[in-house]
């Protein structure tokens, strides 16, 4: 009996440690407002496919995707089709990362691909 729930515990704590990883996805609004209404940490990266410093920092993102030691959910962000919401968060360039713990900003980095800088930045929402 305390094995199974050794092992009930153990699978329980795996599977919370996979729904804390690293998701990615691309840009809903109502993702977004689901996402903050959970108090949960939300990372909006503003991409445009033109842009390589948007393209090494979607590398970065990409390998850490599904890694439980990196917390939330990434939203890309269509760039140069998102100007009224570029417009309200106050993104002036594209590879911006705004990253939110509910509806708190608490990290915003621009043109920085620099790994350690990318994660403090993502576990800011911790």
């Amino acid at each position: 009996m305390k094995t199974i729930r050794l092992l009930a515990a153990l699978a329980f704590t795996t599977i919370a440690g996979f729904a804390q990883a690293l998701d990615i996805a691309p840009w809903s609004a109502a993702d977004f407002a689901q996402q903050q209404a959970a108090g949960k940490a939300v990372a909006l990266h503003f991409h445009a496919d033109w842009c390589p410093t948007c393209r090494a920092q979607q590398k970065v993102f990409d390998g850490w995707r599904g890694d439980a030691a990196v917390p939330g959910r990434l939203l890309v962000v269509d760039y140069d089709n998102a100007r009224e919401l570029r417009r309200q968060l106050g993104v002036r360039m594209q590879s911006t990362l705004i990253v939110f713990k509910g509806d708190k900003e608490v990290a915003r980095l621009a043109g920085d691909t620099d790994p350690a800088k990318l994660r403090a930045a993502l576990e800011a929402a911790r």
